[in-house]
């Protein structure tokens, strides 16, 4: 272990205890319980859970029972706007698809305790330190927080959603709208929950569709190979170096964006962490369809449910090793075109619809084919603003508990420092966490990041 990892380590007692649960309804719900019907692109989540979690200093009132017990009445008041989160999904038996009952089931808050202070925590190898510990995944509530007490008085929220309920847009408007409500500010968003993302009268795709996409099951998500693809991690990444990057990707009077130029650079370390009998590989990146669907006239930018897809772009070892990152840069660029416009999205959808019934996945996630990485851009997703007015949070960032995955995962958002900084959150395999170790642009998440 290199000298850096040593002293960021976590203590071997860091150990957290559940002290209570409750279960949070909404104060006016609908008067009898209803069920919606998942949208076609709905079918595509996985039905992964998905965890936003967020750190804190000590807050001045220094009570966390206050603090907890304003989460809850805040929380109260803003499920009454997104009442489906406070639902059930179950599976209908007619459809043999999952649905969201709208029944006011609740939220389930999850209170909890640590004698460890929080500049003792490991903040970059999150496999020691979230894992049924920070983060607690309960499969009868969609919608899960728990709160967490360290020794200083410093406190974590992990947000946990069944990704049935939605996507990251989804859970970032739900997150800041509670927050708004919070601090007792006008709502910003009036959700969407009409989930209306259905296939045209005479369904029809591109067969390109059928080599990208495929119908399973829950126990094929479930039994999907990890190919050693299993170590979480966090990593800081200087403004400057995002802003070198993409000086470099940019050329020829074309600038490249920061998520294209951060991009070439992954994929290029990609390929030194790879078993050297693969003579390609590829990259995906997740595609939010909201202003692409209705001809970018932004009619869906209240829209709860999942809107995205993926594109992916393939290349050889040999021309990733040759190229330039500016090179690199164009594929990731002529790839991520080809989904990012509403032809594709409505394809998607009729191909779902011809697929039906069952969940859908991108072939690539199942782990069956080349070495693939996934990157997530989260840059518009709420961080320094998620304050409940108890402060502003140290760090933001996303993580799941999945123990299975076959595809590697990079989650990029600005960090809380505000500083154009970014706080990468990844899923690795062996080989390639090695290779970042030794890296000059990443840097492992440490309490110096987080101006402890």
């Amino acid at each position: 272990m290199s000298d850096i990892l040593k002293k960021i380590a976590a203590p071997e007692n860091f150990v957290v205890k559940v002290s209570r649960k409750s279960v949070v309804k909404a104060l006016n719900p609908p008067q009898e319980p209803f069920s919606i019907t998942l949208s076609n692109l709905d079918l595509l989540s996985g039905r992964f859970p998905v965890t936003y979690l967020y750190f804190y200093r000590k807050p001045e009132s220094d009570n966390f029972k206050v603090f907890v017990d304003a989460l809850k009445s805040s929380l109260a008041q803003i499920l009454d706007h997104y009442y489906p989160f406070a639902g059930q999904i179950v599976q209908n038996p007619k459809t043999s698809e999952p649905e969201i009952i709208c029944d006011n089931n609740g939220a389930l808050i999850i209170e909890a305790h640590t004698d460890t202070p929080l500049k003792s925590v490991d903040f970059y190898d999150l496999n020691k330190t979230l894992q049924d510990k920070v983060v607690s995944v309960e499969p009868d509530f969609p919608t899960q927080i728990q709160v967490t007490e360290y020794s200083c008085g410093g406190m974590s929220i992990a947000f946990t959603f069944d990704h049935a309920l939605g996507d990251a847009t989804s859970f970032g408007k739900f997150i800041a709208s509670w927050c708004e409500m919070a601090q007792k500010k006008p709502l910003s968003c009036i959700p969407d929950h009409t989930r209306h993302l259905r296939a045209r009268s005479s369904p029809t795709y591109q067969p390109s569709l059928d080599q990208n996409f495929v119908r399973c099951t829950m126990e094929e998500i479930q039994n999907m190979p990890m190919n050693h693809i299993s170590l979480k991690r966090l990593y800081h990444i200087k403004a400057s170096s995002i802003n070198m990057l993409q000086k470099l990707a940019s050329g020829n009077g074309v600038k490249k964006t920061k998520i294209e130029a951060f991009s070439a650079y992954v994929w290029k370390i990609m390929i030194g962490s790879i078993d050297q009998r693969h003579e390609k590989c590829r990259m995906g990146w997740l595609v939010d369809g909201r202003e692409r669907i209705g001809k970018g006239e932004n009619l869906m930018s209240n829209y709860i449910g999942n809107v995205l897809s993926v594109a992916f772009g393939e290349a050889s070892i040999e021309e990733l090793k040759e190229g330039s990152i500016s090179d690199i840069a164009n594929t990731v660029h002529e790839a991520i075109s080809k989904v990012n416009n509403e032809d594709h999205f409505l394809d998607l959808i009729d191909w779902i619809e011809c697929h039906r019934p069952g969940l859908m996945l991108a072939k690539a996630v199942l782990g069956e084919q080349v070495p693939t990485i996934v990157v997530s851009s989260g840059q518009r997703f709420p961080v320094s603003e998620v304050e409940f007015g108890f402060g502003r949070p140290l760090l933001g960032t996303v993580y799941t508990s999945i123990p299975r995955v076959g595809v590697g995962y990079m989650n990029q958002r600005l960090s809380a420092k505000g500083d154009g900084s970014w706080t990468v959150s990844a899923i690795l395999w062996p080989e390639l966490e090695d290779a970042l170790q030794n890296d000059p642009i990443f840097h492992p998440m440490s309490v110096s990041n987080l101006q402890l």
